[in-house]
């Protein structure tokens, strides 16, 4: 048995570090051999909403006077958890002028996003727009609507994904406070209305907040003909939060063998849960690989 050790210096410098490629000092003969991971030292730090992924817009819409302006938003790539986006989707709207303050300075927008976990969903609250300044409170940068109405939020395809909606959910305009919600049903979102115009929506779809949470560990010179892809050794789910350490040594090694051949090189590659190339973005990794040989017996780590 031998381990062999990949670190950053091991990762393809192609501004990914996804792949890291261990070069034997000599050709080596590799028959009759299985390899598993024994040790994986990596930082939660891939993200799960990027441009590449098309996961990263949302709209809604503001009406000033009688006219309905509709507002993009854009999240810069990053690893969110809901509160961050609801976070941004407020600084945006604070940028667009649309949201007010009320009495005692509080600032309040057209919706927000949140986590309820009793019903394991993200919640969208849309409020009514008032025709004129709140008692107390501060008029609208980007003015007030002719007639009350909540803002429209729509959640395009693959953002949907991110928080449990089907993809092009538009959320009702309620104009002048008469949207009277469906029935509940599993095909659509349950909604609530109050009185003074608030609706809730709840998503009906499992929310995929973070849609890459597995990394696949693919290794060459490794054919598993009852997987695929057939190079796939390991599935790593971290258990830590977004730019902690993950730390991973597991209990029992699963042997896989490799491909009789002489080989020169190996190379690993972390995939996302859609068998894709991850974008890693900090390159501070360990993983350690062991290679027995057949005599050798299964071998169990304590």
């Amino acid at each position: 048995m031998f381990v062999l050790v990949l670190n950053q210096n091991n990762i393809v410098q192609d501004g990914l570090n996804n792949k890291l490629l261990y070069k034997f000092p000599n050709s080596i003969n590799l028959k009759d051999k299985y390899i598993a991971v024994s040790s994986i030292s990596m930082f939660y730090s891939w993200f799960n909403i990027t441009s590449a992924q098309n996961n990263n817009v949302l709209t809604y819409t503001w009406t000033s006077g009688a006219t309905k302006t509709t507002y993009t938003i854009t999240i810069p790539d990053g690893l969110y958890e809901i509160s961050d986006i609801n976070f941004y989707c407020q600084f945006v709207m604070q940028q667009n002028g649309t949201y007010w303050i009320v009495s005692g300075g509080d600032y309040a927008y057209p919706f927000e996003l949140l986590v309820n976990p009793k019903r394991y969903a993200i919640q969208l609250n849309t409020y009514l727009l008032p025709t004129s300044t709140p008692s107390g409170g501060t008029i609208a940068p980007a003015g007030w609507p002719t007639v009350a109405c909540n803002s429209e939020v729509t959640f395009p395809a693959f953002f949907n994904a991110i928080v449990g909606y089907s993809a092009g959910f538009v959320s009702n305009g309620n104009s002048a406070n008469g949207y009277s919600p469906p029935a509940p049903s599993y095909a659509n979102n349950y909604v609530a209305k109050l009185s003074n115009g608030t609706i809730s929506y709840l998503s009906n779809l499992a929310p995929q907040v973070q849609p890459n949470n597995n990394v696949l560990f693919s290794l060459s010179n490794i054919n598993n003909p009852y997987s695929q892809p057939s190079s796939i050794i390991y599935s790593l789910n971290p258990s830590v939060n977004a730019g902690e350490q993950i730390t991973e040594r597991p209990p029992n090694f699963m042997w896989n063998k490799m491909l009789d051949g002489t080989y020169s090189q190996l190379l690993l590659t972390l995939l996302g849960t859609n068998l894709q190339p991850l974008t890693i973005n900090d390159p501070n990794m360990t993983i350690l690989l062991t290679i027995r040989d057949k005599d050798e017996g299964f071998l169990v780590s304590k």
